[in-house]
């Protein structure tokens, strides 16, 4: 969520910055609300002071015997003025609730080192790892390779749940397991992060709080009698752990990292990568979610972009990170890096992680604050997330990249021990 003050303080700058993602419309809204709002709210506290010295001067004109309360001439004053304030705390409450709407669907601004553009076309290709690799053979796609060696049935999964669901069978299913638990290992030990085991719905407030809601709610999967959503990415869980409570300064930076299944329906996605694992309804990601202060939170997104590069380059996979443009990030971020993997059996590049710096604009939503350790006073905290990365295109991509003419799969060397010992997928 956006400072009202801030917009306020220079809407024009809050224009041009929203302006490079496309739309400032709700800005110029959020505006004439405020005006309204604060217009009223000068009237009403002006009534309210007429009002107080009236019923004082009448009180003291009693207590001295010049009048008596039932003869009162002013009690239709006093009742006249009573009822327009009451009129007005009504108006006030209604403009607050269209502002508070309002604000929550107005994205983040993007940081001043995003570039303005609408298309993928323009997202900036900024480090390359590992050449793409090159096979005297033709590279068969992951689900010809998982059909044959009997680890996915995608038959199967639509028995039982519909289109665009995985499911795993055996060494496949020990596949999945093993790159969670090798990248949660990689995190904890190595990175310093505190593993959490989240629930896997959450409450509306949740998903406002970190910005799923009011906008993608149709991507969403909702539980309608008890009101709860099936997470999306273990980020809601995680930021929405401190929601409404204030932090001490001395605890940050906080690390968490989860892994959890994800569930989204995809809307309107319907018909674009429908085979295999590239647009799926529930996969498997490992989370990662920082607390920061305000100046140091842009350093720690450079570091969460090599800890997801970690994971990929301990599997030895090609990939390439790219920085969004202004239209390209997400509703909550102001700054976000994608890596994608190379798949040669499809020929595709593929989103595996995407790392976002959300600055205040989740804290303020969720209401998270930090008290200053010197000094008084309470901030707003910097909340960022990244994927440590999402396991089904991770997944694709070992089946197409490590596969044999003879269609085995030899395993990249940092999972052999979480496979017990299996090397290669026949």
């Amino acid at each position: 969520m956006l400072d009202i003050k801030l917009i306020r303080k220079d809407p024009e700058a809050a224009k041009t910055a929203l302006a490079r993602r496309g739309d400032t419309s709700a800005i110029d809204k959020l505006l004439l609300l405020d005006a309204e709002r604060r217009n009223i709210i000068t009237q009403l506290e002006q009534n309210r002071m007429v009002k107080n010295a009236y019923s004082k001067k009448i009180a003291e004109q009693i207590r001295e015997g010049l009048l008596k309360e039932a003869q009162l001439p002013e009690k239709e004053a006093i009742q006249a003025i009573s009822q327009k304030i009451e009129a007005q705390e009504k108006e006030v409450e209604e403009l607050n609730a269209q502002l508070d709407s309002l604000v929550l669907t107005i994205p983040n601004m993007p940081h001043n080192t995003v570039q303005s553009g609408g298309s993928s076309k323009t997202n900036k290709i900024v480090k390359e790892y590992l050449a793409i690799k090159q096979f005297s053979f033709n590279p068969l796609p992951h689900w010809e390779i998982g059909e044959y060696l009997k680890i996915l049935d995608f038959p199967t999964a639509t028995l039982l749940s519909g289109s665009n669901f995985p499911l795993y069978k055996g060494q496949g299913a020990k596949l999945e397991r093993a790159l969670y638990s090798f990248m949660l290992d990689l995190h904890v030990k190595e990175h310093g992060y505190q593993e959490i085991s989240p629930p896997y719905m959450v409450k509306r407030e949740c998903m406002l709080g970190t910005g799923q809601l009011p906008k993608m709610e149709g991507d969403m999967y909702l539980c309608e009698e008890d009101d709860l959503f099936l997470v999306p990415t273990a980020e809601v869980p995680l930021v929405n752990m401190h929601r409404g409570q204030t932090l001490d300064e001395r605890v940050l930076p906080l690390n968490y990292v989860a892994y959890t299944p994800c569930f989204r329906r995809e809307a309107g996605s319907y018909g674009k990568d429908t085979r295999g694992l590239i647009r799926i309804h529930q996969f498997d990601k490992v989370e990662m979610v920082k607390f920061t202060r305000p100046e140091s939170s842009y350093e720690a997104l450079e570091q969460m972009l090599g800890q997801s590069e970690e994971v990929l380059k301990r599997l030895g996979l090609p990939y390439r990170v790219l920085e969004l443009c202004a239209e390209e990030i997400s509703f909550a971020s102001s700054k976000t890096y994608d890596i994608e993997v190379w798949a040669p059996g499809i020929k595709q590049w593929m989103e595996v992680a995407s790392i976002s710096n959300c600055e205040d604009f989740q804290a303020r939503r969720a209401n998270i604050r930090c008290k200053k350790a010197a000094g008084k006073g309470t901030f707003f905290p910097h909340t960022l997330n990244g994927s440590a990365v999402a396991l089904a295109r991770t997944y694709l991509a070992i089946l197409e990249t490590y596969q044999n003419a003879d269609g085995t799969v030899t395993l990249p060397d940092v999972l052999v021990p979480y496979m017990g010992g299996v090397k290669v997928l026949q």
